[in-house]
């Protein structure tokens, strides 16, 4: 059994979409984002970034095990499992450079343009062009990937599913996909894929479309050096 610390954002989605198509059993422990779940004592002593999602693997080698970073958690059960990230080097380092991709690139700068255009709406407009436009080219670099292939790394891949969450906000991100027709294509067919539609439900009962209240934004976006040192 496997233990899921999860909210339903786009780095939890990666994870319940990968346990869905891994087959493996998990629980799920809601850890509520909005109210402080991920500063208490017991979430800090299994992630010291106090960031969901993290997994415990209670039969994992030596005992129970406790990975962070969601990442590390895909590359973890593809290991565990053996599927969606090749044993031939080759390949497998053309999956995982796409897997950093969107780590390093994708999901930061998605998150940025979120924050700005949705959170802080209309107060920092160099932040919303910067974001919202580094977002856009991040996209059409994945339209030129797959223009000749059906997922990013040939086949279906850890890459995929790490990245399909963060292209799905794409309106509410300010950018459509007309102009993309590859990743438009790549999203019907990993939206098709029935755990796909399973993990991205995860957790559905959880989310709220309120708009956060001052003390959430607080808890969310105000954490300096000393709070985080307390």
């Amino acid at each position: 059994m496997i233990d899921l610390y999860y909210w339903p954002t786009p780095n939890g989605f990666k994870i319940s979409i990968m346990l869905e198509e891994c087959g493996l059993p998990y629980k799920l422990i809601p850890v509520n984002i909005g109210k402080g779940d991920q500063f208490t004592p017991e979430f800090l002593a299994l992630n010291p970034n106090h960031r969901m999602p993290v997994i415990v693997d209670h039969d994992a080698p030596g005992g129970p095990l406790s990975v962070f970073e969601s990442g590390a958690i895909l590359v973890y059960l593809a290991d565990k499992t053996g599927r969606f990230l090749p044993s031939d080097t080759r390949k497998r380092f053309d999956v995982l450079q796409w897997l950093f991709w969107q780590m390093a690139g994708l999901g930061p700068m998605a998150g940025q343009a979120g924050h700005f255009l949705i959170y802080q709406e209309g107060k920092h407009a160099y932040a919303t062009e910067r974001y919202t436009t580094e977002y856009g080219r991040l996209l059409a670099v994945m339209e030129r990937r797959l223009r000749d292939r059906d997922y990013l790394a040939g086949e279906y891949s850890i890459a995929d599913i790490a990245c399909l969450p963060w292209t799905s906000p794409h309106e509410k991100l300010g950018q459509s996909l007309g102009e993309l027709p590859g990743v438009a294509a790549w999203t019907e067919r990993l939206r098709a894929r029935p755990a796909v539609q399973r993990g991205m439900e995860v957790g559905a009962d959880l989310r709220s479309d309120q708009p956060l209240t001052e003390e959430q934004r607080k808890m969310l976006y105000g954490q300096t050096a000393s709070k985080t040192l307390q």
